[in-house]
């Protein structure tokens, strides 16, 4: 009588992970976490200033829980066309209004809206911050030659991813937030352009970091900073470019210049006229709520 097959012996319907196999699915999984804690940072980051922001509005106005606070948060925020973490962080540095007073923010200075036509882009809505910012990374990548770049802002001492184009989500994932030695912070730190001629051979960046701008496409790049007319930082614009660089003419030097100089400047302003106004009208929203 023939032997039975033991279990090992039988043949299997499934056929077993080659190593390449296994290489591919721990790279996959491992994308999968970085997207993951990703998303958690910018959600803890975002959630701790928003809710510092309802609790200040909740006692202030003594409304009835949070999410009345939210609700008037989102409100201001999409009536400014800004984000809602910039309005509820706004919220928690400037001082409150006097008790009982029906406006915020009273006897504010105006200021003239900047010249916004070295961006090169037409007409532009100025109270508009998405618009104005993407002109900005748009302009930037059309005098450096490329389809790569982004924009960060400054906020509590980071930069902040806020556009990009041409990126991988790895990319915008691995520097939704920068504060390290990397050509964005090396050139808000210096403020001054910072070009990156070799990403492979610079020896500004560690090696995760090098891994995840050349996994980008990216082999060299060039950082533009963001500076108002008092000499601060608000943010960096970066191009990214697919062969290594060898520089910028002078003329490509002053454009980028000029860009960087106009859009700081209109951030000042922005900060200074728009996010003003919008928490008046978060007040007046507020008083209106509490009757």
């Amino acid at each position: 009588m023939p032997s039975v097959p033991s279990p090992d012996d039988r043949p299997s319907s499934r056929q077993p992970f080659l190593p390449a196999d296994e290489s591919e699915q721990l790279r996959e999984t491992a994308k999968r976490l970085r997207e993951q804690v990703s998303e958690l940072e910018v959600q803890a980051r975002t959630r701790t200033r928003i809710a510092l922001a309802e609790g200040v509005l909740v006692e202030r106005y003594r409304l009835e829980n949070p999410e009345a606070a939210f609700s008037l948060l989102r409100q201001a925020s999409q009536r400014a066309n800004i984000k809602l973490h910039q309005l509820a962080a706004a919220v928690a540095r400037t001082p409150g209004p006097v008790p009982g007073a029906r406006v915020w923010l009273g006897g504010r200075a105006s200021h003239p809206i900047p010249d916004l036509a070295a961006l090169g882009a037409g007409t532009l809505n100025a109270a508009n911050q998405g618009e104005v910012l993407g002109a900005a990374l748009q302009r930037v990548l059309a005098v450096t030659g490329t389809d790569m770049g982004d924009l960060q802002l400054v906020e509590d001492g980071v930069l902040r991813m806020t556009k990009h184009a041409g990126l991988s989500r790895q990319f915008t994932d691995y520097f939704a937030f920068v504060d390290g030695n990397t050509a964005c912070a090396r050139a808000a730190a210096a403020r001054h352009q910072v070009t990156v001629k070799e990403v492979a051979s610079s020896a500004g960046f560690d090696d995760e970091t090098r891994q995840v701008i050349l996994s980008a496409g990216s082999r060299a790049c060039h950082s533009i900073p963001l500076v108002d007319d008092e000499g601060s930082v608000l943010g960096v614009i970066s191009s990214h470019h697919a062969r290594p660089l060898l520089g910028f003419t002078q003329a490509q030097l002053r454009a980028l210049e000029a860009t960087g100089r106009t859009i700081g400047s209109w951030i000042n302003w922005h900060q200074r006229t728009v996010l003003l106004d919008a928490l008046e009208d978060l007040h007046q929203l507020a008083l209106n709520a509490r009757r």
